[in-house]
Formats: C-alpha cells, structure tokens, sequence
C-alpha cells in the first residue's frame, strides 16, 4: 500500500503554482511539477525537497496535448499514480479589444483555457480506471465577472468554469468517484504582472485589495482534500461574484470608469518591458511579485469557507445553551 499521494502542479515555476507546490510538499505529497521554464521548475523542485518529498520537473507547454501527456506518464512512472491534478497554468495581456491580435487572443485561449482541458483529459485517463482522483482547476473572480482590459483571459476562465460545470455532471452521471472542483482567486501577488504582455501606458498591477499567493495555495491543498463543488477565496471574490448577479449593468458602469486606472500603477511600462506570451521569461521566478508592502497574509474569509462544519456547530451550541438559560429562568 502507498504512503504518499501524488500531486500535479501546472504552471508550477512561479506564482501560485510554485507557492502550492510548497504547501503540498509541507503534507507529506510528491509532486509532478509542469511549466515552460526547466531552470525554475528545478527552483520549485528544489524547495519542496527540503520538506522531505519527492519531485519530477517536467518541461512542457499545457497548449501543447501531447506534451502533457508525455509529462503524466513520466509522472506516473516515476512518482506514481496520480492523485490530484491541479490546472493553475495561464497567461495573459493586458489590451483594450479594439487593439488585440487575433494570434494573441488564440494564444492565451490555448494556454489558459485549453491548457487546463489538456490537463484535465491527462488526469482523467488515469484516474477514470481507477475510479479515484481529484482534479483542482484554478479559476478566478474573473470566471463570473469581466473586466476591461483582460478579455481573452476572462474568456478563458469563463470557458474553464463551463467546462468543468459539464465534467461534473458528466462524472455525476456516471456515478464515478473522481472529484473536479474550483478553486475561485482574488487578485494576487504574483509575478505574472511583471510578466504578462501590455499595451497600456503604464506598468500592469492587481486590482486591490490584493492577497499573498500563500492563501491560494493554502485554498487549493483544502480543495484537493475536501469534496467542495467550488471554493470562493477573499471577500472581494464573493462581493464580485454577488454585485454582478445582483446588478451587472451597474457593474459595467463602475468598470468602465474605473477599471482602467485600477490594472495599472504610477510606474511607465517602458519600451523594453519583456512578457512571456510567447515564451517563457528567464528571470523572476518566485511565488511572490512586487507588491509584498501591500499584500494580505491572510483571509477570513477563506478561514470560515473552510471551517463552515465549526461554524455550524458553534452556533447550535449557542442556541442549545440560550434555550438551556431561558428555562432556567423561567
């Protein structure tokens, strides 16, 4: 009998995907780790040795199926049966739509949203004969909201969500075991803003309040172990999600004068800004971006998604002892 669970990590060389594989690592799991960047991957693997597990570096582009598949099976080989498989890779470019190149948009679409398909057809023709597994894709507040500016990436976390809502049902049908659930992000502290291609004057940024990618990782090592349909973290995830379903014509409003002003920083872009679009970027490979100073280590709203069962019950007990005090005084 195994003693280890073995984990997938897409986009595992930075950002929430190095910070996840970190957190897994801290549990005891082995770990595949995919990206586009050898040199990185071989960081990541470094850190999470340090905790005592096993790590492959497979260096593979998600939009490519075939190499995702020779990633898994190199996986499996070496480390072993797959047991979660996290689809966190992505790009994305920062551009009004009237400016967007039709090559761009593809390219983002077969990175973000056909990369994690990629991902997640590698992770079913494992797991469907076995009849176990959990397949985590990382989604966004922007998978139920659009924004100005991002719209091939918001297209692609829409995609995403409606992929996995009909894999769901699918599994559902066919009464299998393996779990697929969503992991919904608020803006994060990631590199990918020093990364990501722009045609804006100024230098790309998260939109506030924005959260340390610690609490993601913490989010989707949760998600892999509990059979949650969806997973919503920070508070500005939820207000986002609600606003919109509850006046999205307002929302395009307020978007449309603020939107603008709130991707990007005080910091020109600069002619020589270098993006990994097409390809990967050779330095600044590290969970964290540059805007530690204004950053949130924690969230409590993510603490009481997860502690939903301690809630419940603390506050059965408070009416038992309100009901156990008003007879007493009777």
């Amino acid at each position: 009998m195994r003693k280890h669970e073995v984990a997938v990590i897409t986009g595992a060389s930075a950002g929430v995907g190095r910070a996840a594989a970190r957190e897994f690592a801290r549990r005891g799991v082995h770990l595949g780790l995919i990206a586009r960047h050898r040199e990185a991957l071989e960081a990541t693997k470094t850190d999470i040795e340090a905790y005592g597990v096993k790590a492959l570096v497979c260096e593979a582009d998600v939009a490519r199926s075939d190499q995702v598949e020779a990633a898994a099976s190199a996986i499996e080989r070496d480390l072993g049966p797959i047991d979660i498989w996290v689809n966190n890779a992505m790009v994305t470019i920062v551009s009004p739509i009237k400016q967007l190149q039709p090559d761009e948009v593809k390219q983002v679409t077969e990175v973000t949203y056909l990369g994690a398909v990629n991902g997640t057809l590698a992770a079913l023709r494992r797991m469907l004969p076995r009849d176990r597994g959990t397949i985590v894709q990382v989604g966004s507040a922007l998978s139920y909201r659009a924004i100005p500016l991002q719209a091939p990436y918001c297209g692609a976390k829409f995609a995403i969500r409606g992929f996995t809502d009909s894999l769901r049902s699918e599994l559902l049908h066919d009464r299998s075991r393996i779990h697929v659930t969503m992991v919904q992000l608020p803006a994060l502290n990631t590199p990918q803003f020093d990364w990501c291609k722009t045609r804006m004057p100024r230098k790309p940024r998260p939109v506030p309040p924005i959260f340390q990618p610690e609490i993601a990782a913490r989010a989707i090592v949760w998600a892999a172990r509990h059979r949650r349909r969806e997973l919503f973290v920070g508070s500005s995830t939820v207000k986002a999600i609600l606003a919109n379903k509850i006046a999205p014509g307002l929302l395009d409003r307020v978007l449309g004068r603020k939107g603008y002003d709130a991707q990007q920083s005080d910091e020109p872009a600069g002619p020589d800004r270098i993006d990994n679009l097409w390809d990967t970027v050779r330095k600044g490979h590290d969970a964290h971006g540059r805007f530690d100073g204004e950053a949130k280590s924690n969230s409590s709203e993510l603490w009481l998604t997860t502690h939903r069962a301690w809630m419940g019950a603390a506050a059965l007990a408070t009416l038992v002892l309100a009901h156990i005090a008003s007879r007493s005084r009777r």
